[in-house]
Formats: structure tokens, sequence, C-alpha cells
């Protein structure tokens, strides 16, 4: 285990996950510190989605078993998890891409805090909750206050995944896990979605799959690397791209296919 168990919130016991004869994910063992901004990284096919899809109630492993704060929720469906403090980005961030960036604001806050029926809140008036001061904050915190009015189907794809990430915060889970939160974002977009989640660094438990390592480097404290369902290497940023394990099967194959991420 990466940490004593009393310290953890997310903890996974030799979990092990296969389909059919290939086995995905193979004995892995983890523990999640509370705050803590961690990432979970390899290549394609290595288990990381697999295995992250484990921890958040997608899969069931054959084997083994998973904890959120000293609660077995190995066969726990995927709103428990959500309802225990468990959330990824894209299990309450369904945008509405005809409504203004503030209205999915507010449905997300109203679908996480308020026995307000989706239908009736789309169509009664979002108006009169648009002021709801933890709506106002996200606009704040997620840089998003000049594009309150806006549209969604007009924002940028990066305006779009800090909306999404800002309406998983507003349901104010004690861990959010991102399945590649960076995906098709430019430099400049990369840069504003991390610095966003910066300002949640010590208030949040954070997870990061992610293929792109050296886009998170500087933000996440901690890396699982994985390959062919194993971890081979867990530790600091600098300490695991230099472990012999990974450069032989991370680097090794994508020297050749990215040699740009090195």
């Amino acid at each position: 285990m990466s940490a004593d168990s009393d310290a953890a919130i997310v903890r996974a016991e030799n979990v092990t996950k296969r389909f059919g004869a290939l086995t995905a994910v193979d004995q892995v063992s983890y523990s999640l510190r509370r705050n803590e901004v961690a990432g979970i990284f390899g290549s394609n096919g290595a288990g990381k989605t697999t295995f992250f899809n484990l921890l958040t109630g997608y899969y069931v492993p054959e084997e083994g078993s998973i904890w959120y704060k000293g609660e077995d929720i190995t066969r726990r469906p995927i709103q428990q998890r959500v309802a225990m403090g468990m959330m990824r980005t894209f299990q309450l961030t369904s945008t509405f891409d005809n409504l203004s960036v503030v209205d999915n604001l507010v449905l997300a806050f109203y679908r996480a805090h308020r026995s307000v029926s989706l239908w009736r809140m789309l169509f009664s008036t979002c108006r009169a909750h648009r002021n709801e001061p933890r709506v106002l904050a996200a606009l704040e915190t997620f840089d998003l206050g000049d594009q309150r009015d806006k549209e969604v189907r007009h924002l940028s794809l990066g305006e779009k995944r800090r909306l999404e990430i800002a309406m998983s915060m507003l349901a104010e889970p004690e861990v959010l896990l991102l399945d590649e939160p960076l995906a098709g974002l430019a430099d400049s977009e990369i840069k504003s979605v991390l610095e966003v989640l910066g300002r949640q660094v010590g208030k949040q438990t954070i997870v990061i799959v992610e293929h792109k390592v050296s886009a998170v480097k500087e933000f996440v404290q901690r890396l699982l690397v994985m390959h062919e369902g194993r971890v081979i290497a867990e530790g600091g940023y600098d300490e695991c791209m230099q472990h012999p394990e990974v450069r032989r099967s991370y680097w090794q194959i994508d020297a050749r296919q990215r040699g740009d991420e090195q």
C-alpha cells in the first residue's frame, strides 16, 4: 500500500478485473489520501481506465475489494457512491447546450441540494436562483463570469470543460475523479483548467487519469503508473519518470509514437 490505511479516504486491495481471457487489472492495491491530488498514468491499454471504472463503480472486480472512508463499497452501485461523496465529472454534468452557463450551474446545484424535479426546474424559470451564492462563487472560481449568459453550445472546449468541473464541484463531492479532463484541449486551455483545479488543492481529494502526463507534472502530488494491468511505479513525478520499468514500458513505446511528451 502507498499510504497508511488509516489516512486513506479511498483504498483498493488486490483488485482484479478480467474481460474474457484478458486481465485488464491484475491484483492492484492503492490508497488515496484525504485532500491529495493524485494521478493515474499509463499508455493505452495499461489498465488505468479500467481501474478508474472499478473505483467509481462502473465495474465490479472479480477479486479484491474497494473501501471508502473505511466502508466496503466493492459492490455499491454508482449512485450510492455519488451520494457518499465520490463523483466523476460526467455523473452530474450533462450540460444543456441550449441553456446559458449560469442556468446549467443552477440546475446542477438544485439537482444536488434541493428536492426539486429537473423538469420543474427546466420548465419554470431559473432566474430566481441565478444569484444563489454558491452558483456565483462557481462562476468566479472557474473563470466563467464573462460567459455566464452565453449558451453552452457557443463555448470553447476548454470553457465547457471548466463548466463541467464547476457543475461537479457544486455537488460538493469529497473525492472528484477526472478521466482525461485535458483531452483535446489546446495548451492555453490546459493551463486554464489546471489553474482553476489548483484552487481546490488542499480542499478536496482529486484523482486525474491522464495519458499526457507531462501536462499535469506540476499539478499532481503523487503518480500511480500502470502497465499491462499492473502497478509498475508509484511516487512523485520525477521518481516515477526515472523508474526503470516506466522508462522501459512507457517511454520506449512513446518515444517512437509521441516523442513530444518527453
